[in-house]
Formats: structure tokens, sequence, C-alpha cells
């Protein structure tokens, strides 16, 4: 295989990577890291120093690629498939660049901080977080009036960003019951074939999240 992604199942941010990768049928290997494992750490930690996944390794190009959204917009230049993540229109393509922004600092990131504080067991302003969550609930349910997907008609990078972070805040901070289009959007990403796969993967290892008994049973069975 030209390309290896470097990534684990439960990760978040990995599984932003998988949904472009699937979305296309680009074929890859994986490469599970272990961070837990001294040996695994080692070789991620030499392809990208900060030690963060996922990180693509273009075997062909003599390239690794770090950082979710970099990652998805060199598929697009260099192993584009059906589906282009990021419109050739300039507009177009910055509106899905500044809402997969949005997805990563604005939900990911809340969610991480909480994970992360129950994790290392330090003290953290859920409540400062929340409200993150909630305003960001509240900005997409007015955006998802009108619209199928988060730019438009095609599923997008935006989108890709979008499903992870979704499915992980969820399990934090419930959608207010009146946010239809919220929840209706969030039901159009999880029955995405390309979506559902990835969570589909990740079922076993949800064993590993602090708030498993948060997650819905309907993303539990075998």
């Amino acid at each position: 295989m030209s390309l290896t992604l470097y990534y684990h199942p439960l990760a978040s941010f990995c599984h932003k990577v998988l949904i472009a990768l699937y979305e296309n049928g680009t074929a890859f290997d994986k490469r599970l890291i272990n961070l837990g494992e001294e040996g695994d750490r080692a070789e991620l930690e030499a392809i990208w120093p900060l030690c963060k996944f996922p990180v693509l390794r273009d075997h062909e190009r003599g390239r690794d690629v770090p950082e979710t959204s970099i990652i998805i917009e060199y598929l697009d230049r260099h192993f584009p498939g059906p589906q282009l993540m990021i419109p050739a229109d300039w507009d177009a393509a910055l509106d899905v660049r500044l809402w997969d922004r949005f997805f990563d600092h604005y939900v990911q990131e809340p969610v991480q901080t909480i994970v992360g504080a129950h994790l290392s067991g330090l003290q953290c302003d859920r409540t400062k977080e929340r409200t993150k969550l909630k305003t960001a609930y509240k900005m997409i349910e007015k955006r998802m009036a009108a619209r199928s997907w988060m730019c438009g008609e095609a599923f997008s990078l935006a989108d890709c960003a979008a499903a992870p972070a979704l499915f992980y805040a969820a399990t934090l901070l419930p959608f207010p019951e009146e946010y239809h289009h919220l929840g209706s959007y969030f039901e159009r990403l999880v029955s995405r074939p390309s979506v559902k796969r990835v969570l589909d993967e990740a079922q076993p290892y949800f064993s590993m999240y602090p708030f498993f008994d948060d997650i819905p049973e309907r993303f539990l069975a075998a």
C-alpha cells in the first residue's frame, strides 16, 4: 500500500480522517498505535515528535502528514476520489474550512478537556466547557434549519469533523430535545456508511472511554 495511517480506533480525531478515507474508498494500511506501549509511542514520536495521532505516511512520496484537516486536504490533492472533501470553489472551500475549525475547536476541544481532566484526576470547570458546547449546539441548530450537510448539499471535510465531535459531545451533554435540526443532522451523520463503519470499528474499544455508560445502547450492539 502507498498509504499507512497511524491511529487508534477510539480516538475522535482519527475517526475524522477514517471517514474521509472510507468516503472515497481510498486504499490504505492501518497501524494501530497504543500510546501506553513504549514501542508504539516511540514509533509515533519518531514520525511526529508531538506524538499525536493520526499521522498519514505516504510511502510513494516519502512524506509524513500530521493533523487531521491537513491529512484530508492532502488526500484530496494526491488521492482524490469521487467525493471531494474540500470544494474547488474558493468561497465554498472557505466555508468548509471554517466549519471544520468550528467542530475541532468548539466541540472537540471542550469534550477533550473534560475527558482529559477526568482521566488525570484534575479539576475541570465543566460548567465552562458545557457552556461552550451549548453555544455550539445552538449555532448548529440554526445553521442546519435548511441544509442537508454542514456546508450545503455535499458531504465535506466539515461533516467529517462533525460526526466524531458530536458523537462524543452527546455523551457529555445530550442534545436539547427541541433542537430538531441538530438531532436530524446527527442522525444523517451516524447513518452514513462511512461514519457507521468507523463507529462499528470503534465499538470493541468503547469500554475504554471514561463515559462509556453514556454511549447510547444502539452504538454498542455487536
